[in-house]
C-alpha cells in the first residue's frame, strides 16, 4: 500500500512538472497579450507604425531590455540622458512624448509584453497567406487548442488518480479482511455531484457577468452606410483634416456628422472618382463615381451645364451612428481635442486607413480610466491648466517630470457621471 501511495505521489508530481514546463511560456504570453491590449494597443501595432512605432523586432533596435524598460517607465528621463536612438525616435514621431508607465507597469509586466511581441512576430511568416489575411483568427484557434489540450490532460490525470484511489481502498479492505463494499457510481457520488454543481454555478456566474459587462459595447461594429464614404481616400490620400468635416469637435461635446453642404463644397467640382479601386468589407468592388451620384441625389443637385439645386428634393443622408456612449456618460470632444491635444487616432484608430469605418476601441469605463491614469497632460503653453500652480512648480524644480490626467482629477466619478 505504501508503495502504491509513492507511485501516486510521483505521478502527480510528474504531471505538475510537465504542465508547468509546457504551458509556462504560453501563460506568460497570454498575460503579455492582456497587458499589451490594455496599455499599448491604443498607440502601437506590432507589424506597422501607428501613433507610435511598430513594435515588431523592437529588441533588435535597442541595446538591451533594461533600456526598453527604462523607456517605458519614463521616456523623458531617457531623452534627457541624450540617448541618440531615443531622441531620433522622438523626432521621427512628431516629438510626441510616450506616456509614462512608471508605477503602472512593473519590470515583469514589460518583460511579459516583450515576450508576447516576440511570440507574435515569430508567427508572422508562418501564418501569412497569399491573400494577406491577418493572424487574428489563427491566434484565437491556437489558444482554443491550448485550453482543450490542458483540459484533456487534467481530466486524464483525475481519472487515473481516481482509479488508483479506488484500487487502493479495495486492496486495503481485502488485506484487513473486511467485506468488499460495492462501488458507488460516480453520478451518485455526493462529492462528485457537489463538485459538478459548483463548477456549473461558477461557469454560469462567469458567463452572466462577462456578458453583462459587455452590454452596449460595440467594438468592431462596422455598419453598411447609405453612401460608401472612404476615410482612407479623404483623410488619408487627400490629407483632408478631420476637423474640416467634424468642425464641432473643437468647440463642442459632439464631433457631429458633417451636413451635406460640407460635402458639396468639394463635390460641386469633383463629380467623378479616379483614385485606387475601392472595396467594401466583403471585398466587393465599389464604383466611386456612382457613390458621388448618390450624394447629388440626397443634395437635390443636378450636375452638368446649368447645374441646379432643387431644395424640394434635398434630404439628409441617413448615416448610421457608430460611436455612441451610454446616456449616463459625459464626454466632451473639445476638452480632449483642444485642451488635452489628444489625436483622433487615439480613440478612433487609424481612421485615415479605413474605407468603411468601424469602432476601434471598446470605449469601456476601464479603457477610459486607464487612459486617464497613464496619459500625460500637455501643461506647457496651455492656458487651461494655468491654475495648477503646484504642478507647474513641480515641473520647474524637477520633483515631477509629468502630470497625468488622474493627478488633476481625471478619475473622479463626477468627471464623467453626474
Amino acid at each position: 500500500m505504501i508503495q502504491l501511495n509513492r507511485i501516486t505521489a510521483k505521478f502527480g508530481f510528474i504531471v505538475s512538472i510537465v504542465f508547468l514546463l509546457f504551458f509556462a511560456n504560453s501563460v506568460r504570453a497570454q498575460d503579455g497579450k492582456a497587458l499589451f491590449q490594455t496599455n499599448c494597443a491604443s498607440c502601437h501595432r506590432i507589424d506597422k507604425d501607428a501613433t507610435g512605432p511598430a513594435l515588431e523586432h523592437v529588441e533588435d533596435r535597442w541595446p538591451s531590455r533594461d533600456k526598453i524598460i527604462a523607456w517605458v517607465h519614463n521616456s523623458a528621463a531617457v531623452l534627457a540622458s541624450g540617448d541618440k536612438y531615443a531622441n531620433d525616435l522622438f523626432n521621427r514621431f512628431g516629438k510626441t512624448q510616450m506616456t509614462k508607465f512608471q508605477g503602472i507597469l512593473s519590470d515583469k509586466d514589460v518583460d511579459a509584453i516583450l515576450d508576447y511581441i516576440k511570440t507574435e512576430q515569430d508567427k508572422q511568416p508562418a501564418t501569412a497567406t497569399a491573400a494577406g489575411a491577418t493572424t487574428t483568427q489563427a491566434s484565437g484557434s491556437d489558444n482554443t487548442l491550448l485550453y482543450a489540450v490542458l483540459t484533456g490532460i487534467l481530466l486524464i490525470a483525475v481519472f487515473i488518480l481516481w482509479q488508483v484511489n479506488t484500487n487502493l481502498k479495495k486492496v486495503a479492505a481485502k488485506k484487513e479482511g473486511q467485506p468488499a463494499i460495492a462501488a458507488i457510481p460516480w453520478y451518485r457520488n455526493k462529492k462528485v455531484i457537489t463538485i459538478i454543481a459548483i463548477a456549473i454555478f461558477i461557469y454560469i456566474g462567469f458567463w452572466l457577468s462577462s456578458n453583462a459587462i459587455g452590454i452596449g459595447r460595440q467594438q468592431n461594429y462596422e455598419p453598411r452606410q447609405p453612401i460608401f464614404y472612404s476615410h482612407k481616400v479623404h483623410a488619408g490620400i487627400n490629407q483632408i483634416s478631420c476637423l474640416y468635416c467634424h468642425t464641432n469637435a473643437q468647440y463642442s461635446r459632439h464631433a457631429t456628422v458633417p451636413p451635406i453642404n460640407v460635402c458639396m463644397n468639394c463635390h460641386l467640382a469633383i463629380n467623378s472618382y479616379s483614385g485606387p479601386q475601392l472595396k467594401d468589407a466583403e471585398g466587393n468592388d465599389i464604383d466611386g463615381t456612382a457613390e458621388i451620384q448618390k450624394l447629388y441625389k440626397y443634395a437635390g443637385f443636378t450636375p452638368g451645364p446649368g447645374a441646379t439645386f432643387d431644395a424640394s428634393k434635398a434630404k439628409p443622408i441617413p448615416w448610421i451612428r457608430i460611436h455612441e456612449l451610454p446616456d449616463h456618460v459625459y464626454f466632451n470632444h473639445s476638452q480632449h481635442v483642444m485642451v488635452g491635444k489628444v489625436q483622433c487616432q487615439t480613440c478612433h484608430g487609424e481612421i485615415n486607413k479605413m474605407d468603411e469605418v468601424k469602432q476601434f476601441a471598446p470605449l469601456s469605463m476601464n479603457w477610459c480610466i486607464n487612459c486617464h491614469r497613464t496619459t500625460a497632460v500637455q501643461f506647457k503653453d496651455n492656458g487651461f491648466y494655468s491654475i495648477y500652480t503646484k504642478y507647474h512648480e513641480g515641473l520647474k524644480n524637477g520633483t515631477i517630470d509629468s502630470v497625468t490626467v488622474q493627478m488633476i482629477g481625471g478619475t473622479d466619478c463626477q468627471k464623467c457621471h453626474y
